[in-house]
């Protein structure tokens, strides 16, 4: 079993946490319509608050979650594999974690990936982000089984960080989940050739679910959810509204790029500054 049916979701998400679970099921139900077997949502799927204080107040500890046990169900009903790209998971008084969860045809959780890299940044646009004020970071890497080949783990912000790939690579990842909500301004520049950089080099299939377009509350994400292929080709993008891309993903792919290119067999240790 080494070929698959993979789907991104699109969304515009808003601070009306029922109204993002009742679009975000709609858009899983139309992917299993098109044939997909693994579907991906993007980061901040049932929650994109207008600032931290306002997201702690809409978030809930996993297990009082009110969109956890509705996507289990999908999953179960529709008898997929299901990324949830991230819910914003109360761990305490002042800080969620932003968090992953990798649910499987039978709507058990297979994996959980808290995001390790937090976006804290002054933009020229005069857009600014402390996601560390108020969003617990993770600590550990996430490799997941899936039953075509093994999936890592991440999220959005740590797409600029190449040395986690390399360890998911390592790990056995044949698949790289990136789900997102770039900003405009960073997607325009970065998005594609970061993604396609990710690819090209660890020879994976990369799958980029994002949020996309003008928010409730102001906000601008970039969209285009792309799905590439280990040597960089893009298989299927969305543009900025909510929708779904599908591609046929055939991990012989990985293999043949990574026979071509054995950069992964070449790494080694070295001294330097």
């Amino acid at each position: 079993m080494s070929a698959f049916r993979a789907a991104c979701v699109q969304l515009r998400s808003s601070d009306d946490v029922e109204e993002n679970i009742r679009t975000a099921c709609d858009l899983i139900r139309e992917a299993k319509g098109q044939g997909a077997d693994f579907i991906a949502t993007p980061e901040n799927t049932t929650l994109m608050a207008v600032d931290g204080g306002a997201k702690l107040d809409k978030s809930f500890s996993e297990e009082r979650d009110p969109a956890l046990p509705r996507f289990r169900a999908l999953a179960e009903e529709l008898r997929i594999w299901l990324l949830i790209g991230s819910l914003a998971i109360k761990v305490s008084d002042s800080k969620t974690a932003n968090r992953s969860f990798l649910i499987d045809p039978k709507g058990r959780i297979a994996a959980r990936y808290d995001k390790i890299f937090l976006f804290d940044v002054d933009l020229p646009s005069g857009e600014t982000y402390r996601e560390s004020n108020t969003v617990a970071g993770g600590s550990t890497a996430v490799v997941a089984d899936l039953p075509w080949g093994k999936l890592g783990l991440s999220i959005c912000y740590d797409l600029r960080f190449p040395q986690l790939y390399r360890k998911l690579a390592h790990g056995g990842a044949v698949m790289l989940a990136v789900p997102s909500a770039f900003t405009e301004t960073t997607g325009k520049a970065h998005w594609h050739v970061l993604l396609r950089a990710r690819a090209i080099e660890n020879s994976a299939f990369v799958i980029a679910p994002a949020q996309g377009g003008t928010h409730a509350n102001g906000r601008q994400t970039y969209g285009h959810s792309l799905i590439v292929a280990p040597w960089g080709e893009i298989l299927g993008e969305g543009g900025t509204e909510p929708g779904v891309i599908v591609a046929d993903i055939d991990l012989d792919a990985v293999r043949s790029a990574r026979e071509r290119v054995p950069s992964l067999r070449h790494d080694r240790d070295f001294g330097g500054p």
